[in-house]
């Protein structure tokens, strides 16, 4: 399996759930492979900090049923572009866990 992979065009890294999170804010996906073999979004959603929101994060047991095996990471340090990138992926890809912006 690739360590990286492409949302519209920014390039996210792939990581195991219990992988060790940085201390660095940025945008995650919660996504699982498809049958057709191509990734799957669950829940797309935004961070301060990795460390402190991916470990505990109350939407993983719904993603995982549904499944998302995988947390895909890109390092987006202004919260503005955050905003914005989240925004685009949840419009783009429209996962079901997203309730808001869609």
């Amino acid at each position: 399996m690739n360590t990286t992979t492409n949302w519209l065009d920014n390039e996210f890294m792939v990581l195991a759930k219990e992988a060790q999170w940085n201390n660095v804010a940025g945008i995650y996906i919660f996504a699982g492979v498809t049958p057709q073999n191509q990734w799957k979004a669950y829940y797309i959603g935004q961070a301060d900090s990795f460390q402190n929101r991916i470990p505990s994060h109350e939407q993983w047991a719904s993603a995982r049923s549904l499944g998302a095996t995988h947390v895909h990471a890109l390092v987006v340090p202004l919260v503005a572009n955050r905003d914005k990138l989240e925004a685009s992926l949840i419009q783009a890809y429209q996962p079901p866990l997203n309730t808001q912006l869609k």
